[in-house]
């Protein structure tokens, strides 16, 4: 099958003003996390608040996008937040890389397919700087790794993207698995995506022992060619 979205261009148009970047300590509750988005996003569209990059951890959850159905919620060991964002039900825990982003899209093209598309491309970037080819998917959003020693046709998904735009400002993100318990996956069918050939990964399964700093540091690098800024320091 040919992988048209792999022809998809990336990169936003850059936009005026800086972008905040915020590390946030410890485990943060998922409710505290919208409500801030939600505040910001709108001050952002206010022109009263620059546009923000905030990375995140986040205790054992589940939240289910626009698309979830109840069926794909298999054992609700943690607690499940039903949200507004798009996609299917995803997991949140410790030892994954929470990022969300509160960017003007309408000041940088106006483009969601292309903002998604660089989403992507940011993650796949910063997986190159670890040794790890990840790639995009025709049928399926977020970043995927093959894994031929599971199996001829094996795919293991590393990174998912949930994103919900309000007064073309984003909101929510991107997770990418760097060492979470990656068994807490199994209470859902993650992503919509229920194929035995399909499964989970993160980059300490794949035998890259970086730590959430590494990862960090490398997002921070990647950004500046891909949504035409530098970043803030955090």
């Amino acid at each position: 099958m040919v992988n048209a979205r792999d022809k998809l261009a990336v990169g936003l148009a850059p936009a005026p003003g800086r972008i905040e970047w915020r590390l946030e300590q410890g485990l943060l509750p998922y409710e505290r996390a919208l409500a801030v988005m939600e505040v910001r996003a709108a001050a952002v569209a206010e022109g009263t608040a620059p546009e923000l990059v905030w990375l995140i951890e986040h205790p054992p959850l589940y939240t289910a996008g626009t698309s979830a159905r109840p069926a794909e919620l298999i054992d609700a060991m943690f607690p499940v937040h039903w949200t507004g964002r798009g996609g299917q039900f995803t997991y949140h825990g410790p030892g994954q890389r929470v990022v969300y982003l509160m960017l003007d899209l309408k000041r940088r093209g106006g483009d969601v397919r292309r903002f998604v598309a660089t989403l992507e491309e940011w993650i796949i970037r910063t997986l190159a700087a670890f040794d790890v080819k990840g790639e995009r998917r025709e049928d399926r959003v977020g970043v995927w790794v093959r894994r031929p020693d599971k199996g001829e046709g094996h795919e293991d998904k590393i990174a998912a993207i949930g994103i919900r735009v309000k007064r073309w400002v984003s909101l929510h993100g991107i997770a990418l698995n760097v060492a979470p318990d990656l068994t807490h996956f199994s209470g859902i069918v993650p992503c919509g995506v229920s194929e035995p050939r399909f499964g989970v990964t993160s980059l300490h399964d794949l035998g890259r022992r970086v730590s959430m700093a590494d990862v960090d540091a490398t997002l921070h690098r990647r950004f500046a060619d891909l949504f035409g800024a530098t970043g803030g320091e955090f």
